[in-house]
């Protein structure tokens, strides 16, 4: 079998290296301009329209990371990119998942506490004790319940908060309140304390997170975005927090990466700031879970991780 990989910043020997402890039989390349040999699978992240266009005996794709709009993004430029009978795959976890139940713990119990509050008020020499939220009344609204959705929530449940997801279909998470569809999802957002994106970046979900819905969320709530930069309106962000409908905001992805350096939240007292690094593609996992895919592609059989290029994921 033929694979050709394409990634614009990660070291391609490694991955080559690895792929190929782990599929001995596999022919394994760097796809480069102008390779237009045979392949059976592609290894891809924002790749160039080139390197699938009219490739034939193409098998499967895998997109390196959770999300693929950067590949679904230029088939509705191109849609002669990638041929329809040929299955695009993304990382459904591969470390992930533990990556952003630390992220999300980190921020909802700094929340909670008040932790960062008190930080603030160290900046000015406060001695001041704030009073506690009530744990029963802090509830983690997650948007998106996902295979990264679920992860989260299940980690938050240990803490006794209560969590609610909202979907586009019906899901049935054990000790989860769950929502779907869009005539649920104002009484989602009305019971939400903590708001959590994990939704995937479609046409649909694009400048989700806008006034509107960030004012339907319980007062005074806080919102943690993990997802991608195009579902949050910026300037509406920073409206409720003015307004004082959302007190606080831990965001990692942004509508322009890097963050302008003269952009209001590198300053905003009650908004943190990370470089999209929530939760990053691990190597070893990744390509564990590409050869157990290609093992069952083989087989005759579908792995999961399966994109649905209708639906955006």
């Amino acid at each position: 079998m033929d694979i050709i990989f394409y990634h614009p910043s990660f070291n391609a020997e490694t991955w080559i290296g690895g792929l190929q402890q782990r599929l001995p039989k596999a022919r394994i390349r760097q796809w480069t301009p102008g390779d237009d040999a045979p392949a059976d699978f592609a290894l891809v992240r924002q790749p160039p329209v080139e390197m699938l266009q009219g490739r034939k005996g193409l098998r499967g794709v895998f997109a390196l990371g959770a999300g693929v709009d950067d590949i679904l993004g230029q088939l509705r430029q191109h849609p002669e990119m990638l041929a329809k009978e040929v299955p695009l795959f993304r990382l459904e976890d591969t470390g992930m998942g533990r990556q952003m139940q630390e992220y999300a713990v980190y921020h909802v119990l700094g929340w909670f506490r008040r932790f960062t509050e008190y930080q603030q008020q160290k900046v000015q020499s406060l001695w001041k004790h704030l009073p506690n939220y009530s744990r029963t009344d802090f509830s983690i609204g997650i948007l998106g319940a996902g295979v990264l959705g679920q992860s989260v929530a299940e980690s938050l449940k240990i803490w006794g908060f209560p969590v609610r997801c909202w979907s586009r279909s019906p899901k049935d998470l054990p000790g989860v309140t769950s929502f779907h569809g869009a005539e649920q999802l104002g009484e989602f957002l009305a019971g939400s304390q903590v708001l959590i994106n994990l939704l995937p970046n479609t046409p649909q979900t694009e400048g989700i997170l806008n006034r509107n819905l960030l004012s339907q969320l319980k007062p005074q709530a806080f919102l943690l975005n993990l997802a991608r930069g195009a579902h949050l309106v910026e300037d509406d962000l920073l409206a409720a927090i003015e307004a004082g409908e959302v007190k606080a905001a831990a965001l990692d992805v942004f509508v322009r990466e890097p963050l302008d350096t003269s952009h209001p939240f590198w300053t905003h007292p009650d908004i943190a700031i990370t470089p999209h690094n929530a939760a990053v593609t691990l190597p070893d996992e990744a390509m564990d879970y590409i050869a157990k895919s290609i093992a069952i592609l083989e087989a005759g059989e579908t792995p999961g991780g399966l994109v649905d290029v209708n639906r955006g994921y």
